[in-house]
């Protein structure tokens, strides 16, 4: 093979290299409600678009002063939440929801309950002795889901060029299914802002 054979062979293949790059990009969105304020919690979707499922985690839910701590949490299909009771006094916690129903009896300070959560969707979590207490379970099958900071910012990274739609859920949102969907140009380097419009927190329903 001659040199210039060699030559034709790398340039082609840093050309093939350098359109994969370009196919994909990195979108920040921002999460603000009607009043202009951040929303932190948002949790920003776009579908997978052939990419691989991402690998189960070992994550934690903590109640602590009566809440759940984190809020809202977004896991991978096949993922294992951790619960810890830091109160001093016992938790009951349940779900009811499609993806994951499930009962963690009575169980006081310093103990943990390990859940696995094996089939995508929204998972409500309550606690049946203190209905303010709540948490949310998105379980994704997508490498492109993240939850907003506290400033209602969030990066999706590497996002194909053939998304044209993400998906924007908070629990309070009002719209169908608590979700809004926002479309996307072919750049995908780019900042998208979405103005959402909250509802009032409500105590949790036991048929939630």
């Amino acid at each position: 093979m001659t040199w210039s054979t060699c030559a034709r062979l790398f340039l082609g293949f840093v050309a093939l290299c350098g359109a994969g790059v370009a196919r994909a990009g990195d979108l920040t969105v921002i999460v603000r409600d009607k009043s202009g304020h951040p929303v932190a919690d948002a949790v920003v979707m776009a579908d997978a678009h052939g990419r691989p499922t991402p690998a189960p985690g070992q994550f934690v839910i903590n109640q602590k002063n009566m809440a759940f701590v984190p809020f809202v949490l977004v896991v991978p299909v096949g993922s294992t939440i951790e619960f810890g009771n830091l109160d001093p006094y016992r938790h009951h916690v349940y779900s009811f929801s499609p993806p994951k129903k499930f009962e963690l009896k009575l169980f006081g300070q310093g103990q943990t309950r390990p859940v696995r959560f094996d089939k995508p969707g929204l998972v409500a979590i309550g606690c049946n002795i203190h209905d303010s207490m709540q948490a949310f379970v998105q379980v994704v099958s997508t490498p492109f889901a993240r939850k907003t900071d506290n400033e209602g910012r969030v990066v999706l990274r590497g996002l194909p060029n053939d998304v044209h739609e993400v998906r924007v859920w908070h629990p309070y949102l009002r719209a169908p299914g608590n979700q809004l969907v926002v479309g996307v140009d072919g750049s995908k380097t780019a900042t998208i802002p979405v103005s959402v419009n909250l509802r009032r927190p409500a105590p949790m329903r036991h048929d939630y």
